[in-house]
């Protein structure tokens, strides 16, 4: 196995699609068959912040990217594929969050959001617990919002009366059927 092949498959690993998650999850289970490669497969999943924040299970997203991390700081390419390795790290997030309804999924990607600024400015992760009780507290007063915004199906449909107009407004009157003659 060259340098190049190695980077070949780190690239493959890190991009922010589902074809390269999925990849990647692909090799994690099977990793003696990388070990010519001489990957690190070490995770401290989240480091400092929860793991499973309200229910949302970012292990595997943490997973892979401390493996990003990790693997291009080895080569001496980290600083150029950082933001790529990030980018992959939100979109992983996303995945998770896109298995919820609406009103946890707003939570989920609004956590998501806040992990991926963690990561994009200081490259860890240290989101407290003050800052994902914030995040479901919003979340929380947007669904409620959006709830009382929502007319329900009485209010939405108008009755017979009121979209019927009466025969007064149906019936033009003399002077708006006889048209004028222009001058």
């Amino acid at each position: 196995m060259t340098l190049q092949q190695k980077l070949a498959a780190l690239s493959s690993f890190s991009q922010p699609t589902a074809a390269s998650a999925a990849s990647w999850v692909s090799a994690w289970q099977n990793q003696g068959s990388w070990a010519d490669y001489n990957f690190d497969w070490s995770t401290d999943l989240c480091s400092t912040s929860p793991d499973q924040p309200l229910g949302f299970d970012f292990r595997m997203p943490c997973r892979r990217h401390d493996f990003g991390y990790r693997n291009y700081k080895a080569v001496s390419l980290f600083p150029a594929n950082k933001p790529r390795i990030d980018d992959a790290f939100y979109f992983d997030m996303k995945q998770v969050c896109a298995r919820y309804s609406t009103i946890p999924r707003g939570t989920c990607n609004g956590l998501a959001w806040t992990y991926y600024q963690a990561v994009k400015e200081f490259g860890t992760l240290n989101v407290t617990q003050a800052q994902i009780e914030r995040i479901r507290q919003a979340a929380e007063q947007a669904a409620l919002t959006a709830e009382q915004a929502t007319p329900t199906a009485e209010q939405a449909t108008p009755t017979a009366e009121q979209a019927a107009p009466t025969a007064e407004q149906a019936t033009p009157t003399a002077e708006q059927a006889t048209p004028t003659a222009e001058m």
